[in-house]
């Protein structure tokens, strides 16, 4: 069968999919279209065909409109254009509405469970948001973004998502070629770009210190509001042991040492070196907290600490795996906290969790990341 990528056709779309698409059909192959909406009819442009019972495409004319569509406010969140926006041309609404619809798509999928979320929404709107970002410069010096699914840069001159202090720190200043610069505001409006320098964050009634090019939650109230989660679903009671895995600079290890005391013990584990330190620094007020650098798999396999009663984990997009959920459930907590940014993913994992003994209690899911596919999701799981 001969490439169909330049073919342009009308369809009918159908519902979305996991990665900021919608579903269509022609010819009897499945096309993943963006820039559309379910129940639209639009011309689709192919533009991507590996072959096999699918390929990928844009809609490049809109024939039936959605009720939902509106008006994008970046000029480059249309085809061809930035990769980073999957949704700039729906309602912030019907945004969350899509996202819920994808949440339980990978429940049932993934984890043949059915789980119905309403997209909580943050404050402060669906633009401004982006505290953090990291920018690719082209052949000649100009920051953008990658078009989608592709090395391709978008120079831009602004970014409607970010919040002020960090792309606008960046455009319209030439960098070298062929290089990337990664940019961050902290909670005391501060831009620091580049690695080396220290943000100081707010959060859970602590102050953070967090080094720029490490990980913290992009959305300037995610971590206050994940952290109150993890405190209200933990039911850890003084004395009890705790684990925090995937720890980055320590905001969940705080909460579980505060509900533990100091007769309590919190293991809290983190790869990357940097983060690891931050969170030895950042939780030097609470020897309960114990912090441990190196893969999650590994420091697990060495049987640290006591059993414990709460496991936290907040893995990777990819999430936590196999390995990982089993060597939890081999040390029996009653409760895990699962806080993902990837349906797919925590579906996989909760499955792997069930196998083990473990019903999916509730779920939790936020839209803290407008505009995009992206969403999180907090989960509890207990022990049957």
């Amino acid at each position: 069968m001969s490439s169909w990528v330049g073919r342009r056709f009308e369809v009918l779309v159908g519902p979305v999919a996991h990665g900021g698409h919608c579903v269509a059909r022609h010819e009897g192959r499945v096309v993943f279209v963006r820039h559309t909406l379910p129940g639209e009819r639009v011309v689709v442009s192919v533009t991507e065909d590996r072959g096999g019972s699918f390929c990928r495409g844009d809609a490049v004319a809109v024939l039936t409109p959605s009720g939902d569509r509106v008006d994008p406010p970046c000029p480059v969140a249309r085809p061809g254009g930035c990769g980073g926006c999957d949704f700039q041309h729906a309602s912030p609404a019907s945004q969350r509405l899509l996202k819920a619809s994808v949440v339980a798509e990978q429940f049932s999928r993934l984890a043949g469970l059915a789980v119905s979320v309403e997209v909580e929404p943050l404050p402060g709107g669906p633009l401004s948001w982006r505290t953090r970002a990291r920018l690719t410069v082209d052949s000649v010096g100009r920051p953008g973004f990658r078009a989608h699914r592709s090395h391709e840069v978008v120079p831009i001159s602004g970014c409607p998502i970010s919040a002020p202090g960090t792309v606008d720190q960046v455009v319209g200043r030439a960098w070298p070629p062929d290089s990337s610069v990664t940019v961050a505001v902290d909670a005391h409006a501060v831009t620091h770009i580049g690695p080396g320098s220290m943000a100081v964050e707010t959060a859970a009634r602590r102050t953070w210190r967090v080094p720029a090019e490490s990980f913290w939650q992009t959305h300037p109230d995610a971590a206050d509001l994940y952290a109150e989660v993890v405190s209200s679903w933990s039911g850890l009671v003084v004395g009890d042991a705790a684990w925090d895995l995937y720890c980055g600079v320590g905001l969940f290890a705080a909460v579980l040492a505060s509900q533990v005391g100091p007769s309590g013990e919190v293991i809290a584990v983190e790869s990357i070196g940097a983060a690891a330190a931050a969170a030895a620094d950042n939780l030097s007020d609470l020897p309960q907290a114990r912090i441990f650098e190196g893969r999650v798999e590994a420091v697990l396999s060495a049987g640290v600490g006591r059993d414990p009663a709460v496991v936290v984990l907040d893995p990777p997009r990819s999430g936590a795996g196999r390995r990982v959920v089993e060597a939890i459930s081999s040390r029996g907590p009653s409760r895990v906290i699962y806080v993902a940014c990837d349906p797919a993913a925590l579906a996989r994992d909760v499955a792997t969790f069930g196998d083990h003994g473990y019903r999916l209690e509730r779920v939790r899911a936020f839209d803290a990341f407008p505009m995009t596919h992206h969403i999180e999701c907090i989960a509890l799981l207990t022990r049957s």
